[in-house]
This record gives structure tokens, sequence and C-alpha cells, in this order.
């Protein structure tokens, strides 16, 4: 008489012995694509149109970038080929605008790039690029905060109020500085903005664009009329070099529409709308940003602009001190736009993590009233007032950009994947020139990271492997995706 060998039930929660770690059912797991646009129990609510993206999205690209960094550039690295510095860097920065269009108008959903390549190119990718992001968005609003801090030092000086020297600076950024005192504050500051709802924070952020680029107008009308042709020359002082350093430098402030993407979940019509406020915001910031490198360079010979405060010293270099300490209180209301934007980003990035359980899902959990993220807003307020109090404006925006750039390159490469591997996804906007598009940005992108310091490489690899560590101790075994799979 022969015996049946007994079946043992497999734990629903054990992979396939086919499927493995580094397959399709382990770290290469797909999120499914969500083209939805209704609200979710408890989720994000749709309340941006079309014209206050594009305000959160300038918030992001004009800021820091015109009032501070462009004068950093031009100072320590390109002179007047702080042009081309921001030439090349919009040039790169359009060919990702065009794949971030796609997937913007393809998968309206919270998390802007980690969301893009979870879906395209599987969860570890996914992982590493959204926890990339929780860094460098961080770092963003703390070098925005940094340069406020220098414009509001300039009108405490010219009124005759003079902080303590261990309150004006991170260590090592000048004589007695401890800590840049304004810079945490603002941080914090705009923490409890955005924690107070997305309608009323889009308000305040929308009449702050407008009065920011109501006073570049004025900065650029004013400053041409005092364009000294001499100053231009000699154009590139530190060669064709310090202006393709300048480029890596800058490219952080030509990305504002990645930080709007981000908040997908909070737009109406997000297929639509979200691929022009796209366009139409680097379009405009790709203007301004040229004329105001026009307009800065030709006012004031590079090597006398003062980098804490750029525009009002040149202003005042050519008898318009008055003008210079309008655009300061501009620059202060102007440059918070920017800082705004990307805590906004951080916070859904993170959100969406968390909500997928790569990240503790208590961090999903919104306010019950106000609908927005408030048990990750305050986190990242305390940590960017940290950076913005504890690190010089150079090494945090370097810091930053390393990690957007190399976001850039992924959804490039997600864009071309995607194409082949769901060609049947309605796309509101297609990316022109498939695959040629996507390679430009990938190009530019390898080529502005090799131009970076290589202890920002240290501080990114570190991070990526603190991230690595957490995603295999915690996030692997707590995936949605994964959960999703146990149960069928």
């Amino acid at each position: 008489m022969s015996r049946s060998t007994p079946v043992i039930p497999r734990n629903p929660r054990e992979k396939s012995p086919r499927a493995g770690v580094f397959s399709r059912e382990g770290i290469f797991r797909l999120k499914p694509v969500d083209t939805g646009e209704e609200e979710t129990s408890g989720g994000l609510k749709r309340t941006m149109g079309l014209w206050q993206l594009v305000a959160l999205s300038l918030g992001g690209l004009v800021g820091a970038g015109v009032f501070s960094l462009a004068g950093v550039v031009a100072h320590q690295d390109a002179g007047p080929g702080v042009m081309v510095s921001f030439l090349v860097a919009i040039i790169a920065s359009g060919a990702a605008a065009l794949c971030y269009a796609e997937f913007a108008g393809t998968i309206p959903k919270a998390g802007s790039a980690y969301t893009y390549t979870y879906a395209a190119l599987g969860e570890i990718v996914g992982w590493a690029i959204g926890w990339d992001l929780l860094l460098e968005y961080t770092a963003i609003v703390a070098v925005v905060a940094i340069a406020v801090s220098g414009y509001f030092s300039y009108i405490l000086e010219h009124a005759g109020v003079h902080l303590p020297s261990w309150a004006l600076g991170a260590p090592g950024t000048g004589a007695g500085h401890r800590v840049d005192l304004f810079a945490a504050l603002l941080c914090l500051l705009l923490a409890f903005v955005l924690s107070r709802g997305t309608k009323e924070s889009a308000r305040f952020e929308t009449v702050l664009v407008v009065v920011k680029l109501v006073i570049v107008a004025i900065v650029i009308v004013a400053g041409a009329f005092h364009i000294s042709a001499g100053n231009y020359s000699p154009f590139l002082p530190f060669g064709l070099g310090g202006a393709f350093t300048g480029a890596a430098t800058t490219f952080f402030a030509v990305y504002g529409y990645d930080a709007m993407s981000a908040a997908a979940e909070e737009s109406a019509d997000a297929k639509k709308v979200l691929p022009k406020a796209i366009m139409v915001s680097l379009g405009i910031a790709a203007v301004i940003y040229l004329l105001v490198c026009v307009v800065l360079v030709g006012m004031q010979n590079y090597r006398d602009i003062d980098v804490s405060s750029p525009f009002s010293s040149a202003l005042a270099s050519v008898g318009l001190g008055g003008l210079g300490m309008v655009v300061a209180i501009g620059a202060i209301v102007g440059i918070t736009t920017s800082a705004f934007a990307n805590m906004l980003a951080v916070s859904r990035i993170w959100f969406s993590m968390s909500r997928d359980g790569l990240l503790p899902r208590s961090f999903a959990r919104n306010h019950p009233t106000r609908h927005v993220p408030t048990r990750v807003i305050w986190p990242v307020g305390v940590g960017s007032a940290l950076i913005a109090g504890f690190l010089p404006i150079r090494e945090a925006a370097d810091l930053t950009n390393i990690g957007i750039l190399m976001a850039f390159i992924v959804v490039a490469i997600a864009v071309v994947v995607m194409r082949r591997t769901r060609p049947d996804l309605p796309r509101s906007f297609r990316t022109p020139l498939v695959p040629l598009v996507p390679a430009v940005g990938v190009a530019f992108s390898v080529w502005l990271i090799s131009n970076l310091d290589w202890v920002t490489w240290v501080r990114f690899v570190v991070w990526m492997a603190l991230g690595l560590i957490l995603y295999f101790l915690f996030g692997y075994r707590h995936s949605e995706e994964d959960l999703k799979a146990a149960d069928g």
C-alpha cells in the first residue's frame, strides 16, 4: 500500500523558488501603473489648477539661482561666462523636462521621479531615486534658505542693525561664525506654512511668485541701462572648463518643474495641465535666467561681486543703492518660494514611499482636516534647518545637484523603457524624438556630474549605502507590492 507524500502549504510570504531576490518578484517588482485621477480616502486633495502649478514650478525655478547662485558662479567659476553655464544647464534641463512631461501626463500620482522609475524600472531603482531625492530636496531647501539669509543680513547692516557674529553663518564662512540662525529659522517657518494645507499654501506661493517676478523684471530693466561692455571681457576668465563647472553648480536652479510634478495628486485634471505647466514654466525661467546673467555681470565686474547679496551689491555699484535695498527685500520674499516648492516636493515623495510601504506607513497618514502629510513635513523642516545652519551654500548646492542629475538620468532611461514595455498606455504628452531626446538628457547629466567635486561624491555614496541597508532591512519586507503578492 503506497503512501502519498503530504503536501506542505508554502508560506504566502515566501517567494517562488524560481523568483529569487533579483527578479520581477523580488527587488525589481514593478509598481502597477495607475493612470486614474480619483481622490483616495484620506488622501491628498486635487485643488491646484494650471497657473497655480506654473507658479509652484516657477517658485522652484526662479529663486536662489537669480538672486544668489548666479553671482556665486560668476565670481568663483565662470566670470561673464556664467551665461554659458546657465545655457548649458537649461539645455540639459529641457531634455529632462520633456521626459518628465510624458510621465506627468501618464501617471498623475505623487512622488515624481520615484513613482515614475518604480513603475518603469522596478522597486529597487524607485527606492534608490526616492531615497536620493529625500536628501537632495531637503538640501535644496537649505541652500535657498542660506541665500535668503545673505540678503537678510544685507538689509540689517544697511539699517544699522548688527547681529552677533556667531549667528551670521555656518562654521568656516566667516570669523566667529557658528550657525546661520536666520536660514535655520526660515526652514522651520516654511514647514509651518506648508502644514496649514495645500490650498492655503498654494495661494501663499502664488502671491509670492508674482511679487518675485515683478521685482526680477524691475532689476533687469533698471540694470540694463547701466551695463558696461568692458565688464564682459575677458568672457571666460576661468576657461571653458570653468563655465562647465558653473553649469554643474547652477543646474539645481533650473529644474523646479520636478518639484511641481511631485504634487501631481493635488492637481485638478493632472494629465492635461501637468505637462503644460512643466513646459511653460521652464520656458519662462530660461528667458529670465539668461537676461539676469547678462545684466548682473554687465553692471559689475565679476571679481567685485558680493556673493552674499550679488544683485544688491551690483546695483549699489552703479549708484542704485536704493533699488538694491528693494531687491534685497524682494529677494527674501521671492527666494522663499523656491524653498517652499522643494519642501513640498520632498514631503510628497516621503509620503508616497511610506504609502507604498518602503518607509513606515505611519508617515503616510494625513492630517484629518488639512489633508497634508504633517508627519513628514516637520522632520523635513528640521533636517533642512540643520543643513542650512551648519553647511556653506556651495557645499549644500553641490550636494543637491548630484542627486537631481541622477534622477534625471534614470527618468530619461525610464521613458525609453516604458515606451517599449507599455506602448499601450494612454499618454497625454509624448516626448519627441525618442530615444534621441532622452539620450541628450542622459549625456548632459552624466557630463555635469563629472564636474562635481569628489567630496560631493563621497557624501552621495555614503547616503545611498545607508539607503540600501534600510531598504533590505525594512522596505523590501514591508513593500505594498510584496504584501499584494502574499495575499494573492
